[in-house]
Formats: C-alpha cells, structure tokens, sequence
C-alpha cells in the first residue's frame, strides 16, 4: 500500500442504514446504500439486537466483496449512534473485524458533526451577504441523533441532539397514523432542547446560511420533487422551504404506513421512520424560524473520504 491514498473507501455504519462510498481524487467511483436499521430498538433496549447484526454485517462483507474489485488504498468503517448508544457494541466490533479485517471506529458526536460539515459542502457555492461570508449551520437528521455544526469554511462548533428519525419514531409514535398528540410531543421535546442550544449558541438564529443533509432531509425534499426515482442533480442545491416541509410532514403523518408508501420520493424502508423524522425536521425549523434550508445529498462519507485523501 502507498502513503499517499489515491483511492479510498468509507464505511458509514448508522442507526438506520449503513452507506459505503469508493472515491478516487477525481471524484466519486461507486456509491451503494442499504437499511438493515443496526438501531432497530436500541431506544429501549440499549442493546444492537441479533437480527440487526446479522443483517449488518451481510451488508458488510458484500461491501467489502465490492471494495476488493476496486483496488482501494484504505477502508475505513465509521460507527455513529446506535454504535455509541449499545452496550453491546464490544462484541459488535469484534464482529465486524472479523467480517471486513477494519476495526470498527466508533466515532464521537463532535467528530461526526464535523465530517458531516465537510462533506455537506462539497459541490455548494460559497454563500455571501454583503460581500462576506455568512456562517453555515449543517445539520445532520440520522436514525439516532442529529448533529449541529456551525462554522464558516472549516467547523466551529459542533453539538448534538438526541432525537433522530428511529429513536423519535420508537418513543414517541406509537399509533399508525400517529395521533395529534404524540405528533405535538415529538416536535415540542426537539423545540425545547433547541431553547437551551440556541441561547448557547447565538448564530443558530443569526440568519446563517443552513445546510440538511441526511436521509430525512433528502427524503422530504424527494416527495416535495415528486421523484419516481432518486436523482442526486435535481436534490443537490435543493432549497427546501419551511412551508414545503410543513406539507410534507401533514401529507405523510395523516397517512397510514400501508398508504404511506405510495408517495413517490419516498423509498419504501423509510416510510415506517419518516414521520419521526419529520418532527425532528419540522421541530428544528420552527424553533429557528427558518424560512428555507439547503439540501445537501453529500455527507459524512464525503467528509470522510475527502480527510483519508487529504484533499483541501
């Protein structure tokens, strides 16, 4: 293997799904996602169950079958929420060493933030007000929790919400549909958090410029669109307005999960977690009073891959 990597693969193990990305420094070589949900339950068990293991690591050896067809320099496999969260994850970890020969990283929410941040802004114009640069806001809706960075080019500040697509979906929807109430608790407990972080952190109501990315994010632009099929051009710049995402929200959380699943846009393994994952969404945009967001489909991966090849 050379010091220098020209070619890389990142392994991103989530609450809700586990996403490799092979990138070369010309640019992205091969790009696969699956949803074994490693999370499925860890809300109350704080445990990864059996069934999701297993399912994971399908997904991991396939992956790394994939890996070794490329002549890839380095492999690294990332673990975020559900891997922080389970007491178990020591025995996970040894199992996916033994599966892929990489050591499970299992990295902390700041270090997740800040990838996260690097990789949502790859591809995005440089925003300026009055010929500066605005602060950025990247904020990162996972399975387990969601991430905060603020930053201009580089990340400033990092901090984390423990609401999440799965997790919220788990705690606090428990009818299908979901009734009012269990609606208005979802999106109240992520405005209240978001209090307390706002007065610590002033420039999340300074009228930054704010970036999604994440599979919530991305979903709910893809229904607003209308896709029938994923289409990274017509979602990458995306601006999302709050009053789309509020329609998108009352569409998908007044319908059933056996109606839920027609909505083109929306893939099929998300649409038992997407309300959930509206009300992280809906509750971070009406306690910030955002009029829009940016979407960004590049992400952690991005992030990632662009340290282990030392790009700028």
């Amino acid at each position: 293997m050379s010091t220098t990597a020209n070619r890389v693969a990142v392994i991103d193990i989530g609450t809700n799904s586990v996403n490799m990305l092979v990138r070369d420094r010309d640019g992205d070589v091969l790009r696969r996602f699956s949803t074994p949900r490693l999370g499925e339950g860890i809300a109350r068990s704080a445990q990864l169950s059996p069934d999701a293991q297993a399912r994971t690591l399908d997904v991991l050896r396939d992956y790394m079958n994939d890996i070794a067809d490329l002549s890839v320099d380095r492999v690294r496999v990332i673990g975020t929420s559900a891997c922080r969260r389970a007491s178990n994850v020591m025995d996970f970890a040894a199992a996916v060493r033994e599966a892929t020969h990489v050591d499970l990283e299992v990295i902390d929410e700041h270090t997740e933030a800040r990838l996260s941040f690097r990789g949502a802004l790859s591809g995005l114009p440089t925003d300026t007000t009055h010929g500066a640069e605005r602060p950025t806001v990247v904020v990162d809706i996972g399975g387990g929790s969601t991430e905060f960075t603020i930053g201009i080019r580089e990340p400033d500040i990092t901090f984390s919400l423990p609401y999440g697509a799965v997790v919220t979906t788990e705690t606090e929807l428990e009818h299908d549909p979901p009734r009012p109430e269990e609606l208005t608790n979802a999106i109240g407990a992520v405005e209240d958090d978001l209090e307390e972080l706002a007065r610590a952190h002033p420039a999340l109501i300074a009228e930054p410029r704010v970036i999604g990315v994440a599979g919530t994010i991305v979903t709910v632009a893809a229904v607003e669109i209308g896709l029938t099929t994923f289409d990274e051009a017509a979602l990458h710049g995306f601006v999302l307005t709050k009053e789309a995402a509020e329609d998108v929200f009352r569409t998908l959380a007044t319908e059933r999960l056996q109606d839920r699943v027609f909505n083109p846009g929306l893939p099929r393994e998300r649409a038992d977690i997407i309300v959930g994952g509206c009300c992280v969404l809906v509750g971070i945009m009406r306690r910030l009073r955002l009029d829009s967001l940016v979407v960004s489909t590049r992400n952690l991966l991005d992030g990632a891959a662009s340290d282990m090849l030392d790009l700028p």
